[in-house]
């Protein structure tokens, strides 16, 4: 088991910024590849970024590339997402979620823990 426990969100101007955090239990954390995920109301969830095991490799939605940074710090058991220049079709709850197959990537069927979310709302 990898609980995961997301903070960070809230309501934003466009044009702003956010950072998400992911705090991961356990010892086996540095064993997952971790990414983020998001759901818009109405809509399907989509895949956001991805991180692998050592944080040297890095996957990012064409939406978001540019804008959004994952990153990892093993020692802390965390993964974040730094938004920038948010815009409102950016508005969703995002989820981070871990994997234990080294190129899962974006393929969420791929992921066996998640995290509860947390809500982004981006106000234009």
């Amino acid at each position: 088991q990898v609980p995961l426990v997301e903070s960070g969100g809230g309501l934003v101007q466009a044009g702003g910024s956010l950072r998400l955090s992911c705090a991961a239990s356990g010892r086996t954390f540095n064993n997952y590849a971790m990414a983020w995920f998001r759901q818009a109301p109405g809509k399907e969830r989509e895949f956001v970024a991805f991180v692998s095991t050592n944080g040297m490799n890095t996957i990012y939605s064409d939406s978001v590339k540019g804008r959004f940074t994952i990153s990892r710090d093993n020692a802390k058991n965390t993964v974040y997402l730094q938004m920038n220049s948010l815009k409102p079709e950016d508005t969703a709850v995002y989820y981070c979620a871990a994997s234990p197959q080294a190129f899962a990537g974006r393929i969420q069927a791929a992921y066996i823990y998640w995290g509860q979310g947390t809500q982004v709302t981006v106000s234009s």
